[in-house]
């Protein structure tokens, strides 16, 4: 446990919130330096072992030494070295080095440092990508079980913010899904299309590997097989320059970018239900929603999610322009920012996908709420079935029109100017030109009339598309997800 001096110490600098507030650990983890540093020494395992089955002079000694070693990593040497050499990559070839001194040799030979680098990143994102995976198919499984329970209560649908055609809690729950699994499918297609770096060399060329194998090419391709298959990769990028080409960021990010633009959109709309009272996020026993108006039910884990979304949505800019500057066979103004922006991507994404779990696991309708939304609203989207009514009861279409057209402007100078209820049906039934239709008024104004074929789309599109979509990660779907904070 830390001393108290070493918690002000830590206290007294700036510490990143996307860690240290919000994302969780395995995230935390995949992006940390012993996760780096030790798949560094898994890489160049790799290519000491690729390199020995070909035929270079390396023991098996050697290999065992490098092999207990992995994860014996000395980070105070390490960084004395680097900030000795101003060289990471070598700074822990060094460090290696010092705990394999029978190794030493062979460690990194004939590699450059993006070797390490970009095949190490190449490794983080694959691993982000599959961390993110399983979290993104428990939302949608959590929204579609939502859908599926209030797939028949009507509710006010709105354009423009503003009252339109009824639909239902649940069909409006699957446009939120749809979404999202399209995100859904655009990680998995992005996790699928990396390819590993390799074995490529200083430019690209691999002709330092070429000279080690005495311009035998068949064995360098045979290497660059080996170690993209100990890496765990099916396939390898056929030409890079030194490094792996930065569109691939772009990619990666894209999907990232997409998808929370997703969910900002989602958390806007359950934000603006609060408002009207009719849906809202979980709220604690003992939470405050504000520290002058005890009243209030802020949705704050739904404002957390746009808030974080925004910087999500941004982030792809960055790969833009760092593709768009790499000069010939690279330049090293990407690294500094690729620190950055690919795991704030990651990180990002994992909190806001497991804020939105817990958001969808806890968010309470209120049906009355709903109801009365509804019939303030419904009097005058039902003047259409009226007028059909009135035309079956041998009416006159154009009569009756007008006759609607006043009383419903009555109705809405009660609502707007005095505040009113919308009265329109009261008036419809005290006026005897109505009369041939009144006793059918009530069924006219069922809203479950209103909602045409929305309780048909949400089954079968959550048994035809969401539900499949699930079934590759049904044994992660685990149990409710609880907030730090």
């Amino acid at each position: 446990m830390a001393s108290r001096g070493e918690q002000e110490d830590v206290m007294a600098r700036y510490r990143s919130p996307l860690v240290s507030r919000y994302a969780s650990a395995e995230m935390a983890y995949n992006f940390s330096d012993r996760k780096k540093f030790g798949t560094w020494r898994r890489l160049w395992l790799y290519l000491a072992q690729a390199e020995k089955s070909l035929g270079l002079s390396i023991t098996d000694e050697q290999i065992r030494e490098m092999e207990a070693n992995l994860d014996n990593i000395d980070f105070k040497m390490a960084a004395e070295e680097e900030k000795k050499l101003r060289h990471d990559v070598m700074a822990h070839v060094h460090t290696f080095a010092h705990c394999c001194p029978k190794a030493a040799a062979i460690i990194h030979l004939g590699a450059t440092s993006c070797y390490v680098g970009d095949n190490t990143d190449l490794i983080v994102l694959r691993d982000g990508f599959n961390l993110l995976l399983p979290k993104l198919a428990r939302v949608i499984s959590r929204l579609a079980d939502f859908a599926e329970k209030y797939a028949d209560m009507p509710a006010l649908g709105f354009t423009h913010y503003q009252p339109a055609q009824l639909t239902t809690v649940g069909k409006r729950c699957c446009l939120w899904i749809q979404d999202l699994c399209m995100d859904l499918q655009n990680l998995e297609r992005a996790r699928d299309d990396l390819r590993f770096r390799g074995v490529k060399g200083t430019t690209g060329t691999q002709a330092s590997f070429l000279q080690l194998f005495e311009g035998d090419h068949s064995k360098v391709e045979e290497l660059d097989r080996l170690v993209t298959a100990k890496a765990g990769f099916k396939r390898a990028y056929m030409v890079t320059g030194q490094t792996y080409s930065r569109k691939v960021d772009i990619g990666v990010l894209a999907v990232l970018a997409s998808l929370g633009a997703s969910i900002h959109k989602i958390c806007t709309d359950i934000r603006l239900l609060a408002n009207l009272k009719e849906i809202e996020e979980p709220f604690e026993k003992d939470q405050i929603g504000s520290s002058a108006m005890p009243y209030k039910r802020n949705p704050m884990r739904s404002e957390r999610c746009c808030s974080l979304a925004r910087h999500l949505m941004t982030l792809v800019m960055d790969p833009l322009q760092t593709a768009a500057v790499q000069w010939f066979e690279r330049t090293l103004d990407d690294s500094a920012n690729r620190r950055v922006c690919l795991a704030e991507a990651f990180l990002t994404a994992d909190i806001i996908l497991s804020t939105l779990q817990n958001v969808s696991e806890g968010l309470v309708v209120y049906p009355k709420v709903i109801e009365r939304r509804i019939r303030q609203e419904l009097p005058f989207m039902a003047t259409e079935n009226i007028i059909m009514a009135m035309v079956k009861a041998g009416g006159n279409r154009q009569d009756c029109h007008e006759k609607i057209r006043v009383l419903s402007q009555q109705a809405a100078a009660v609502v707007k100017q005095e505040g009113g209820d919308n009265d329109f049906i009261a008036r419809v039934c005290a006026d005897p030109y109505f009369s041939p239709i009144h006793k059918q008024l009530e069924s006219l104004l069922d809203p479950s009339s209103f909602t045409g074929r929305a309780p048909q789309q949400v089954a079968k599109f959550l048994k035809e598309e969401v539900r499949p979509a699930l079934i590759p990660y049904q044994s992660e779907m685990g149990g409710k997800i609880e907030l730090a904070l």
